[in-house]
């Protein structure tokens, strides 16, 4: 079989920095293993969103997904030589149940189907005991399991998975910007960026009050996410939202009155918006932030802006991945194991923050108050020593690019194990 037809499951089609930058990273690699011309299928919620950046691809088809998908994903399995999960958060229910349920369903269509399955450079996280005991049974059905950290593969088998699991890094290290775009950012906030003078600070921030998404096919259309999905909303947890943009405000209040320095608000996903317009309008000093979102900016142009900065803090795990190709300090605000696990692996514990879980948050406004100061405490200990910092992440950068680039490797090994005989290959 020379151009096996692949279908690559994952979070596509959201305006999410993060998934384009690693499904463009994946899809070169499948460029490169099975050819130019292979076909590829890309189911996505929004097609539109998802054509913004593969459109144009050769051989590239953007299928719609319905939310109610099972149907969908067993014909694409049935239609498919080979399904590949991409998703970086395959194996978590942080964000959503159903998101998982998605994951593990292809994967057990494609065994049903006697499909090949991959997971391809992908993570565990935080589990219901429920949902471990699905992973632990039809994950196991796949025929290999790249993981992107050895953390998320030693989560994987203690969950009583048996595929075969293989340890790499996350594709999106090998996400590099286009060169013209660092001109585009010049331009695009000139002021922020003069010849001479400190850069901006850029804040990544997620409302995790948000999460998880739950299904209430009656719920209040504000608080819809896609039908029948809804976000968990309580007037408790709207405050708690509030009370997290006023302390994300103070952190850019003080870098803006005490360093001169504006502030990017950064939006990784389109849904992070709403979370960075309160904390612009709790700000003293709002005219020195501007927010930058993935609804409007490719990843190409939000990596270009990550690399620029003088710092960061972020609760988004890829704003890290792609900002430390220029080694730019960083604190981590977590509320789910990869950015921690990420930090661990940094040698970099000290400057994350754990939130914990938000349950515990939306009771103990203190806590989170003082986990917000923390995070404020952090930064400003980076910005006043950053050399080692800097250090550890262009060191951690060198190694997780040169893991990542085994990916390719596992891919072309994995095509011609499974009958796909001579296929091109490019290093």
């Amino acid at each position: 079989m020379v151009d096996p037809r692949i279908l690559l499951i994952g979070y596509n089609g959201a305006n999410n920095t993060g998934a384009e930058a690693l499904l463009l990273s994946d899809l070169a690699d499948v460029r490169a293993v099975f050819g130019p011309d292979a076909p590829v299928t890309i189911p996505a919620l929004e097609p539109a969103n998802l054509r913004r950046y593969v459109g144009g691809e050769p051989g590239v088809r953007v299928e719609r997904l319905p939310t109610i998908f099972p149907r969908t994903v067993r014909r694409l399995a049935r239609t498919h030589d080979l399904v590949m999960l991409v998703e970086g958060s395959a194996y978590m229910d942080t964000w959503a149940s159903a998101l998982l349920w998605y994951f593990l369903w292809a994967t057990h269509c494609a065994a049903v189907g006697d499909t090949p399955c991959l997971a391809y450079a992908v993570d565990a996280g935080q589990l219901r005991p429920r949902n471990q005991r699905l992973v632990g049974r039809y994950a196991s059905e796949t025929d290999l399991i790249v993981t992107r950290s050895a953390a998320a593969a030693e989560r994987l088998r203690s969950w009583g998975v048996t595929a075969p699991i293989e340890v790499t890094a996350d594709n999106a290290f090998r996400f590099d910007p286009r060169p013209e775009d660092e001109r585009w950012l010049r331009d695009a906030w000139p002021d922020a960026w003069p010849d001479a003078g400190p850069a901006p600070i850029g804040i990544a921030a997620v409302d995790l009050f948000l999460w998880p998404v739950v299904i209430r096919p009656f719920g209040r259309r504000a608080d819809r996410y896609r039908w029948p999905y809804s976000f968990n909303r309580s007037p408790a947890l709207r405050r708690a939202s509030q009370r997290l943009a006023a302390g994300y405000a103070r952190i850019a209040d003080r870098v803006v009155e005490l360093h001169g320095r504006p502030v990017a608000l950064i939006c990784m996903e389109e849904l992070d918006e709403a979370l960075a317009r309160m904390i612009r309008a709790r700000m003293r000093r709002p005219d020195r932030a501007r927010i930058f979102s993935s609804r409007e900016l490719d990843a190409s142009k939000m990596t270009a802006l990550l690399r620029s900065l003088g710092g960061l803090v972020t609760s988004r795990y890829h704003a890290s991945v792609l900002s430390m190709a220029a080694g730019v300090p960083q604190v981590g605000v977590g509320h789910d194991l990869r950015l921690r696990t990420l930090f661990d692996e940094l040698g970099l514990s000290r400057c994350f923050v754990g939130l914990g879980t938000h349950g515990d948050l939306v009771c103990d406004t203190a806590r989170l108050d003082a986990m917000v100061d923390q995070a404020s405490t952090s930064l400003e200990e980076i910005l006043a020593a950053p050399t080692d910092v800097r250090r550890a992440l262009l060191e951690g950068y060198r190694s997780h690019l040169h893991d990542a680039r085994r990916n390719r490797e596992l891919l072309h090994t994995y095509a011609l194990g499974h009958g796909w005989g001579d296929v091109p290959w490019a290093a």
